[in-house]
């Protein structure tokens, strides 16, 4: 189903670190009580919705123009990416009014008759990504390989002082300058379920992380670094300390995703989490519904 670029190896291979239901169900989770636990009058000026078809979710941010978080997760073998499901959750795009939606899938649940559903409601490949997962104890006994951060930075749990100024650098970083996105980051900090960490450069905020607990599972969410303060060690730093963070939480496992590497491509947030115990899940393709 994932037909592979000229010259790239894709490995679509599953690990038995995480079940796989309970990496995807993370993931989706943490992307739906990110925007969804907004204020009421900005998930309303925003254009915020959700919906919950048993283990999937589904979430839509109408007034932010990158369409990012118009997307659908959670898909596993009791619950795959059928006709039923697809019809109900591009109604629920329709509906909320947005021109694009994503279904993110593992390439494992993907139903026989794929292609024919595929066509019929018009999706087509979009975005790719890597899944990662780890046992979080292994990788907790492994941060200290990690690089060093620079003496001049300094990573610390963020408090509810600093939301303003963190959710500032997370959004601008991403991208996501549209009114009132910045407000949704903000909102997040210190809400149960969250860790926001920063590293520090004397007083100001130059790189940012979240996990987000699931039960078991924690999700590595929003790690950005500003331009102008890369390759100091604030990503390793940030690393470790959502690591610590979630063996604290007592979760067994942890999840992220990585954009894959093109050919001659180094992605160095993608080695940093192998070096450390990550394996690759599997690559999955973003299936994008237009309006």
């Amino acid at each position: 189903m994932i037909p592979r670029r000229q010259g790239e190896e894709v490995d679509t291979t599953m690990t038995t670190v995480v079940p796989l239901g309970l990496a995807e169900q993370t993931e989706i989770r943490a992307y739906a009580d990110f925007v969804t636990g907004a204020p009421a009058p900005l998930r309303e000026r925003l254009g915020i919705g959700s919906l919950d078809l048993g283990p999937v979710r589904a979430i839509t941010v109408r007034e932010d123009p990158s369409r990012f978080f118009n997307r659908a997760g959670g898909f596993d073998v009791d619950r795959p990416a059928d006709a039923e499901a697809v019809d109900a959750l591009v109604e629920f795009f329709r509906t909320q009014r947005v021109p694009s939606g994503a279904f993110m899938i593992a390439p494992s649940v993907l139903p026989p008759d794929w292609a024919a559903i595929a066509e019929k409601f018009g999706l087509t490949e979009g975005a790719r990504f890597v899944k990662l997962g780890c046992a979080v104890e292994a990788a907790a006994a492994k941060v200290e390989s990690l690089a060093p951060l620079d003496p001049l930075l300094r990573v610390g749990l963020v408090e509810q002082e600093h939301a303003r100024e963190w959710a500032v650098a997370m959004m601008t970083t991403f991208g996501f300058i549209e009114p009132g996105m910045d407000e949704i980051a903000e909102a997040c900090v210190g809400r149960p379920g969250w860790r926001q960490y920063a590293v520090w450069e004397a007083e100001r905020i130059v790189a940012v992380g979240s996990i987000f607990v699931n039960g078991d599972c924690a999700d590595m969410f929003g790690g950005a670094t500003v331009a102008g303060w890369r390759r100091r060690g604030a990503q390793s730093a940030l690393l470790a300390a959502r690591v610590l963070a979630a063996q604290a939480a007592g979760c067994r496992w942890m999840v992220a995703e990585a954009v894959p590497e093109a050919p001659g491509e180094h992605n160095p947030s993608l080695h940093n989490m192998l070096g450390i115990g990550f394996e690759r899940m599997y690559e999955r393709v973003a299936w994008n519904w237009h309006a």
